[in-house]
Parts: structure tokens; C-alpha cells; sequence
């Protein structure tokens, strides 16, 4: 079979997505290669594919072995020879994969970075006939990445040991300077560089203000998507717990996943999620990494993540299917604050003053009025346009600002006058006339500035602070003291003013929005009762739902509603492969209407 034929044949694609036959046609060459490819743009295929069409085997270096059995079990089901080597598997399961490998039974072999160091693992290598190797999850590889790892570092040695065999790599992002870092330390030659686009139209990013706790605006989020597989990431264990908690309490379906929970008690909960027999995990960034399941509809952050390249990866979890998805980061001043006090912890290091810069990076999107996707694509030095209607910034009329200087010089002087030495609610407290015993007691009634905030509620005077931690104007020390930087003291005496988005004042619980509906074109109770269908298969063969068929499959099948194999084979994700498999089942669905 030639490349389509073989495309169409394992895989159901017709055609190649974009950059993917550029790709694939210098690993036939045996060009090194390096590329960079949201998510959800098919990297996988790009190196699957050719190793079909080419003697040997492929070894793929990948970080995680979740990752690793997903992919397996993916490939297998198109009846592709793949394997694992990892420490979840017996010496007897390990020494039947060599036997297979000898014989050349095997076309994908995936292994963790750590077997490469490995002596003995190395010299069964040398006796094999390998094709190219494949680096997944590359920007791994980099200390100015954001998961740089130490043991792909130790990848040099692939250029070494082979220096006549090709080495390919992948990743989601990488900015400039970690792609070449990716190539040097990789030793690539000459590689084949393929970058794509970082704007990934199905995905619609809105960024708010967290409201308190942001539980009412999770919930509100919720109710757009019920029945649908998402991830609700956060920043400590105990809040991941928490938040389940919460949420379970509601009715909805979800559970925590940290690194702190018992192994089997993780691969549980990972495994239910992927087989659709749990809807929502609640997750510190210890989950996701590389998760294989397509149909994955909403990506929520409850704090601010470090790093644009984590919150970039985070939310391409979502929608890899190419089915519209949606992602919401809910975030406030509290967060940078503890994010910063995070780096203040770290050695001093040039990559400290690094990882303050990311911070900063991470702030401005927070905080943008700009097209989303454009700030995330020019983060990564990619130049696109605004989406014009994938972002809450781009959708959302022209926003009236509101010129808060009298009440942010109010709340500066009042920290001030307190001597800088009480938290953020004692300080609203005096400005709104509190009768509290502290404040009497500590003689703070008879400041000139006690009883002169009645104009704004308690939330809004909350707000405003959160205006000036964004704008460095004041800073949060020991004990939650909030001081005064030199900007702040500035803005005291006039040099500054200040203005502040209308609705952030004037929204004091969490909006709802109405539902909207992205398939208004296929058939709603066929797709029900395919995806039935579906889990039932999938339960009886012990795999994930999404492997036998994609929700972007299912929905053309409801709409088309093929009748024979000729047809069924038109639709997206069915070649011959699945077809045999599960065609007959899905058609007797089909034409029973």
C-alpha cells in the first residue's frame, strides 16, 4: 500500500491534516525531524504512519506510561503491532516483547526515557533493525521548557550510540528559544522543522475574575455542560478534594486525582475517566500530561497556572477530536501572590528571574482585553489574527472602563494610616465604618479615613485591591499584611490614575450564560443510542469508549446516517480495519433507525 492507501486503510482518514504529509514524507527519507503541533493536530500519525510503510521497528521515547498503554491499546485496535517496556510489566511479559521484537513482530515500541540509560536495554537495541526514533512530549528535553525532565536530557547519547538512525521529535509547544534548545541537545542534523499553527479553531478560552471561591461560576459552567467528560484543574491537593467534594454534593460526578493519593486508588480514578464511567476530575497538574482521550469537552483552571506553556497544554487536553470545546481559567490577585511567593522559594538562579518572566507572561494574558488565541500564538512567536469569535475578549462588545483613582488612593492611604500592618478585609472594614471590636479597640475609628468607603460594597472594595496587587501598587507580606510598593505611593499623591473594567464592579455574583448548541445538525437520539452502542462494546473489549469511535465519529454517523459499508467507510475516524470490527453493529443501530 502506498501512504494513502494506508492512511485510509488504519486509520479512516481520506486525506492528511495540514503539515502532516510534509512530516511524514521526510521520515521516509530519513531526515531528523522536529515539530511543533498543538494538540489535537494529529502529531501521533505523523510518525505511526510511515513506520508501516518502512522495515524495523520505531522506538518511542514517551514520559509517561498511562500515555504509553493508551497509545498501545489505540494502535492494536487498527491492527497495528505495538508494545510497551515498562516496570508495570513481569520479566516473563518483558522477555515475550523481546522474543517479539527479535522476531520483527513489532512495529511501535514504547518505552520511558529512564530504559535508555539502561545497559543492557541499549545493547538489545544495537541488535535490532531500527527505523527512526520518535522523542514525544520533546519540550521535555529543555530547562527553559516548562517539564524539563532530567532524563531527557540524557537523550543526547540516541545521536551517539545511532548516529546513522534518524530522530524525530514532538511537541505542543515550545517557544523559539526551547526549540532550538530541543534540537542542540537532541544533536539533530539538519532536521526537517515543521511549526504549526497555535490556533486551535474548536477551542473558545475565557479568562474571569474569580468571585470568591469561584464555586458559583464552576457550577454556572457546569450547566452547559452536563454529561460531558471534562477536567477541573487547581492548584493544591486539598483542594482538588475539596472541589470533588463539592461537586458531588451538587450531584455531578467527579473525582480527585493528586499525587498524594494511593497508586491504585489514581489509576482507578484515570481509568474510569477514560472509559467514560466518570465524567470530572478534579486534578492538580500531576494529571492529564499526554492523556489519550479525545472527547475531552471542557478544561477548567480554578487558580492561575505558572506558565502560559502549562496553561497552552492544559487546555489543548480539550477538544483533541476537533469537536468545539471550551475552557475557562477563573483567577485573582491571591493567586499571583502565592505563585510569586512559590519562585521566591527557588535557589538564586538565573532561571529564577525565568521564572518570574513566565509569571508575568502569565499575568498579562490573565489580565488582557485582547484576542486570546493571538496573545497565547505570539507568546510562542507565532503571528496570527484575532479569532473574532473563539475568546471572551473577542466576542464580549467594547468594555466601559471606569476611573476608579478616588477609591484605590482611599484604600492605599487607608494601609497607610494602619501603618501596614493589617490584611486587606481589617482595612475595607474601617473604610466601610465597621463597628468590629478590633477596630475599636486598636482606636482605627478615629482615622480620617474610617467610614468613608460606603460608596462601594465589601466585594467591590475586594476588587479594587485585586486592581492594585495587579499593578504592583501594593504587596502582600507576612501574615497577609498588605504594604505599599513606590507605585503605590505614587498613586497616593496623584502621579497615576487608574481605571478599572465596569463589569468587574458591578458583577457581584456569577453571570449565566444561555446554553449554546454547537451541533444543531445531527440527530440527538441516534447519537444516543450510538453511543450506547459504543460504551457497551467498549465495556465487553475492555478499552476506552473513544477508541472504538471518536464523538466527532458518532455525531457523523447521526447526521449522515450511513446504510452500507460504502458509505459508513466515507464517514470521519472508519477505515477497513474498524469497519470489520464494528461496522455490522453500528449499521443494524443505523438502519433500525
Amino acid at each position: 500500500m502506498n501512504k494513502l492507501e494506508t492512511l485510509e486503510h488504519y486509520f479512516g482518514h481520506s486525506t492528511f491534516r495540514p503539515l502532516q504529509e510534509d512530516v511524514v514524507d521526510a521520515i521516509l527519507e530519513k531526515q531528523d525531524v522536529l515539530m511543533i503541533l498543538p494538540t489535537g493536530g494529529g502529531k501521533s500519525l505523523c510518525y505511526q504512519l510511515p513506520t508501516l510503510l518502512m522495515d524495523g521497528v520505531t522506538i518511542v521515547v514517551s514520559p509517561l506510561l498511562a500515555l504509553m498503554h493508551d497509545q498501545v491499546v489505540a494502535l492494536r485496535e487498527n491492527d497495528i503491532s505495538a508494545a510497551m517496556l515498562s516496570s508495570m510489566q513481569t520479566l516473563e511479559e518483558s522477555q515475550e516483547i523481546e522474543r517479539q521484537l527479535r522476531r520483527g513482530d513489532i512495529k511501535l515500541l514504547y518505552v520511558a526515557p529512564e530504559r535508555l540509560t539502561n545497559a543492557y536495554f541499549l545493547n538489545l537495541l544495537h541488535q535490532l533493525p531500527i527505523n527512526f526514533f520518535v522523542i514525544d512530549e520533546a519540550h521535555c528535553v529543555s530547562e527553559w521548557g516548562h517539564e524539563f525532565r532530567e532524563n531527557y536530557r540524557r537523550l543526547s547519547l540516541l545521536k551517539e550510540q545511532f548516529p546513522s538512525t534518524a530522530i524525530t521529535a514532538f511537541t505542543a509547544t515550545a517557544t523559539h528559544a526551547v526549540e532550538s534548545d530541543i534540537a542542540s541537545n537532541l544533536g539533530l542534523q539538519t532536521p526537517k522543522r515543521v511549526r504549526g499553527s497555535l490556533f486551535r479553531e474548536n477551542l473558545m478560552i475565557h479568562a474571569r475574575h474569580r468571585i470568591k471561591d469561584g464555586r458559583a461560576q464552576l457550577i454556572e459552567f457546569l450547566k452547559l455542560h452536563r454529561d460531558e467528560s471534562g477536567i477541573i484543574y487547581t492548584l493544591s491537593r486539598k483542594s482538588t478534594e475539596a472541589i470533588a467534594h463539592f461537586l458531588q454534593t451538587k450531584g455531578i460526578e467527579a473525582k480527585a486525582y493528586h499525587a498524594g493519593l494511593p497508586t491504585e486508588e489514581k489509576n482507578k480514578t484515570y481509568a474510569d475517566f477514560v472509559a467514560d464511567r466518570v465524567q470530572i476530575v478534579v486534578a492538580t497538574i500531576a494529571f492529564g500530561m499526554g492523556i489519550d482521550k479525545s472527547n475531552i469537552r471542557f478544561v477548567v483552571h480554578m487558580t492561575m497556572p505558572k506558565t502560559l506553556e502549562n496553561f497552552y497544554q492544559e487546555i489543548g487536553r480539550a477538544g483533541r477530536d476537533g469537536v468545539e470545546s471550551e475552557t475557562l481559567l477563573l483567577f485573582s490577585a491571591q493567586d499571583i501572590v502565592q505563585q510569586k511567593s512559590f519562585i521566591e522559594d527557588l535557589p538564586e538562579t538565573p532561571y529564577k528571574q525565568h521564572a518570574f518572566n513566565k509569571l508575568d507572561s502569565m499575568i498579562r494574558f490573565a489580565n488582557s482585553e485582547n484576542c486570546r488565541h493571538q496573545s497565547v500564538a505570539a507568546y510562542f512567536d507565532d503571528r496570527i489574527e484575532a479569532c473574532g469569535s473563539k475568546c471572551d475578549n473577542c466576542t464580549a462588545p467594547d468594555s466601559e472602563k471606569v476611573d476608579i483613582t478616588t477609591p484605590a488612593r482611599m484604600l492605599l492611604s487607608a494601609i497607610l494610616r494602619t501603618e501596614q500592618n493589617f490584611g486587606l478585609h481589617y482595612v475595607i472594614d474601617i473604610l466601610k465604618g465597621s463597628k468590629e471590636q478590633r477596630v475599636l479597640q486598636n482606636g482605627h475609628d478615629s482615622l480620617s479615613v474610617y467610614d468613608i468607603g460606603n460608596e462601594y460594597s465589601k466585594n467591590q472594595w475586594l476588587t479594587i485591591g485585586d486592581k492594585l496587587l495587579e499593578l504592583n501598587a501594593v504587596e502582600i507580606g507576612e501574615f497577609k499584611v498588605y504594604k505599599l510598593t513606590n507605585f503605590g505611593v505614587e498613586v497616593i499623591k496623584g502621579a497615576h490614575t487608574i481605571d478599572l473594567k465596569k463589569e468587574r464592579l458591578t458583577v457581584q455574583k456569577a453571570e449565566s450564560k444561555k446554553k449554546v448548541t454547537y451541533f444543531d445538525d445531527y440527530d440527538v437520539d441516534m447519537y444516543d443510542k450510538l453511543r450506547n452502542l459504543r460504551t457497551q462494546i467498549a465495556s465487553a473489549k475492555g478499552i476506552p469508549p473513544y477508541i472504538v469511535f471518536s464523538d466527532k465519529t458518532l455525531k457523523d454517523l447521526s447526521n449522515k446516517q450511513p446504510q452500507d459499508k460504502v458509505e459508513m467507510l466515507a464517514i470521519h475516524g472508519i477505515g477497513e480495519v474498524k469497519f470489520e470490527r464494528y461496522g455490522k453493529a453500528f449499521l443494524d443501530v443505523l438502519c433500525d433507525g
